[in-house]
């Protein structure tokens, strides 16, 4: 069984935020694969949704902790249904991608993101495959980067940021069917 964790932060005042692009690309992997309706799970603080892509079985999980707690709900989900390290795949914003860009990763550091901080300290290791979804500001921001990825995507931000979401689905299959390393190959440029 596969876990794939989408990013964000629960709430309709986050909703649309560039923080919550984790959310969105789970949501779009709901949309074009068999899944059953997403359920919440106060005991794993979470939204979860089980089914199939391809001919794995997969859950998606949407945190309900905030980002700063994410890895609270990953690392209770991962060790309830005993999911390996190399089984959990992670997407979420990064705003070192310029918008509308999408980068697979094997492994690594946090690189400032709360989220997969949180996410290291609960499981202990930064060994998990990662989706980073490109949101780098495509005008100067003046201001607080919490402040920037809290905001709403802008309609230019939108019609950039719409086709990697589109990717998502065929991004995780490949990664499911051939591999992070392949993947990584086919769709980093």
């Amino acid at each position: 069984m596969k876990l794939i964790v989408g990013l964000g932060n629960p709430g309709s005042q986050y909703k649309n935020t560039r923080h919550n692009a984790g959310f969105m690309a789970v949501d779009e992997l709901f949309e074009n694969f068999d899944f059953q309706p997403f359920k919440k799970y106060d005991k794993f603080k979470a939204e979860i949704s089980e089914g199939k892509i391809g001919n794995e079985k997969v859950i998606l999980l949407k945190p309900q902790t905030f980002m700063n707690l994410s890895g609270e709900s990953v690392s209770s989900v991962m060790g309830f249904y005993k999911i390996p390290l190399q089984d959990l795949i992670i997407i979420h914003d990064d705003v070192d991608i310029p918008s509308g860009k999408l980068r697979v990763r094997q492994e690594g550091s946090a690189g400032g993101h709360n989220g997969i901080k949180s996410i290291i300290a609960n499981i202990g290791s930064q060994g998990f495959a990662r989706v980073r979804l490109g949101v780098q500001p495509m005008a100067p921001f003046k201001g607080a980067l919490e402040d920037y990825v809290l905001g709403k995507f802008t309609d230019d931000e939108k019609k950039v940021f719409k086709p990697i979401l589109g990717e998502v689905p065929s991004v995780v299959e490949t990664i499911l069917e051939q591999g992070v390393g392949y993947a990584m190959n086919r769709f980093n440029s």
